[in-house]
């Protein structure tokens, strides 16, 4: 076979694992009460969802992963707001043109809330999202109705315990449906009952969180997003800046950040703690019931 043939062969391939990609992505979409648009921000070709009415909500999805993540909230949620959950840039659909850095995330999320909410919105973010969120609310808090952290990092020094710090090592270094299932079963406290409560959903979800994180342009945003917003610390003296009205919500068997830190943060700054019992870091995911019961407290 000629090289040209070996070429056009690789190319024919790509083509294919793209359009299954797109497929593994509708199928988790279908039956969901949410539009999906693209649109331009911060030089991002970005993906995201919107639906629903009513005060805004923007859920920010964990780093590594794309905005179906809220799959198993959005159906109630979108009875009572207006829902506009983006894949965060470098992730899912949304694709960056050019180098990521802490200044264009946040200059991103400024201008998705410009474009998609008409009110001021409860921003919400997860893991390590949440540190994304804490940090736009410090200088920007006028531009938030209220701030909820789930899992946040950027409260604390990032420790995992040494079990979950292997079996993310592990995935990151070799994205498989095997490394995949393994940190799941690392993140939540009943990964079979997640597993099983997905449903037919669980197959594209899984296929797609692993087919994103073997790309290059996700390993990239992943790689950054973590140094530069999830992984340092936010001081406390900056935290102490956030003046709009904050809530945490935190799974008590977490184990990336221990229940502790939200403790700590709760006694500290004031803000209501809402702890979702069998539940580890994922409580949208693992206890969709509870975590919806807290945020419409929040």
């Amino acid at each position: 076979m000629e090289v040209g043939s070996f070429s056009r062969c690789g190319a024919s391939l790509a083509v294919l694992a793209s359009a299954a990609m797109e497929t593994e992505r509708m199928q988790l979409l279908q039956g969901l009460p949410v539009r999906e648009s693209r649109l331009e921000l911060a030089g991002v070709a970005t993906a995201v969802l919107e639906g629903g009415h009513g005060v805004p909500v923007v859920l920010l999805h964990e780093p590594g992963s794309f905005a179906a993540q809220w799959s198993r909230v959005l159906g109630e949620l979108a009875t009572t707001h207006r829902i506009v959950a983006p894949d965060l840039p470098g992730h899912g659909a949304s694709e960056a043109d050019g180098q990521l850095d802490a200044e264009r995330f946040l200059g991103w999320l400024d201008e998705l809330i410009d474009r998609c909410c008409e009110a001021a919105p409860i921003l919400v973010g997860h893991l390590g999202s949440g540190a994304l969120a804490a940090r736009f609310a410090i200088d920007h808090g006028d531009r938030l109705r209220s701030l909820v952290l789930v899992d946040s990092f950027g409260l604390a020094k990032f420790r995992p315990g040494p079990g979950f710090a292997l079996a993310l090592f592990r995935y990151v270094a070799r994205p498989t449906p095997r490394t995949y299932e393994g940190l799941m079963e690392r993140c939540t406290a009943d990964f079979a009952a997640v597993r099983n409560a997905m449903g037919e959903r669980w197959h594209p979800y899984s296929a797609y969180t692993v087919d994103r994180a073997r790309s290059s342009g996700g390993k990239a945003a992943l790689r950054v997003f973590m140094r530069e917003l999830a992984v340092p610390a936010i001081p406390p003296s900056q935290l102490q800046r956030i003046t709009i009205p904050t809530t945490l919500i935190w799974g008590r068997l977490d184990p990336v950040n221990r229940l502790r830190i939200a403790e700590a943060a709760s006694a500290r700054y004031g803000w209501p703690l809402h702890v979702i019992e069998e539940a580890g870091d994922d409580p949208p995911l693992e206890q969709p019931a509870a975590f919806l019961r807290a945020l419409h407290q929040a």
